[in-house]
């Protein structure tokens, strides 16, 4: 992680294909763009401070705030990727499937069919707590597999490909829905999912 306390400053990306969504309104939206930038701006302070650390000789296992920090990093930054990929997999007018392309063969190859990948996708968001579902693909053989993860920098395979990402945190969907409405959020979010983009993120 401490390379990363190295790197430019990072600036929030736009989104403007996200404009118009069915049933995610454009209101719930820009508050949740406001809290990706937070993940921005943490992460940035973040490395800031490990990169300050560093130039002063305090960077050691054995300081806890360097522990600290080093550790915070991580979470930020992972929370920042996972919302671009959740922003950039969604649009208001989304390609759908081609189930003879590439991922469309991937989800019946490990899965049967495709409908069979969509329920078990689903039944993962539904699933009680915080977190995200993420389709992934081991780069190794290809395959895809559909993961909960918790926390944003814990749970995740091993060099695995997040393929389609959605947001299961209530912020994602509340107040759109109540709390006790993931399901409707969870039908939406697949009517705005853009496949062309995930299937983009395919190795291949």
């Amino acid at each position: 992680m401490h390379i990363l306390s190295r790197m430019k400053r990072y600036e929030p990306r736009q989104f403007p294909r996200l404009k118009g969504l069915s049933g995610i309104s454009d209101k719930l939206l820009a508050d949740h763009f406001k809290l990706y930038e937070g993940y921005v701006k943490n992460a940035n302070e973040r490395r800031a401070q490990l990169d300050g650390m560093l130039k002063e000789g305090k960077a050691k296992g054995t300081n806890p705030a360097f522990a600290e920090i080093t550790r915070r990093l991580g979470y930020e930054f992972a929370g920042m990727i996972l919302h671009e990929l959740y922003f950039g997999n969604l649009m208001a007018v989304p390609d759908p499937l081609d189930r003879s392309g590439p991922l469309g063969r991937a989800m019946i190859a490990a899965f049967g069919s495709v409908e069979a990948w969509l329920e078990d996708f689903k039944a993962i968001g539904a699933m009680r707590g915080v977190g995200w579902a993420i389709c992934y693909q081991n780069p190794e053989t290809k395959e895809i597999s559909n993961h909960w993860i918790e926390m944003h920098d814990n749970g995740h395979p091993p060099g695995f490909r997040p393929i389609v990402v959605m947001d299961c945190w209530e912020h994602a969907f509340v107040p759109d829905y109540s709390v006790t409405e993931r399901s409707k959020y969870i039908e939406a979010y697949f009517r705005n999912v853009d496949y062309r983009v995930c299937e983009g993120r395919l190795i291949k």
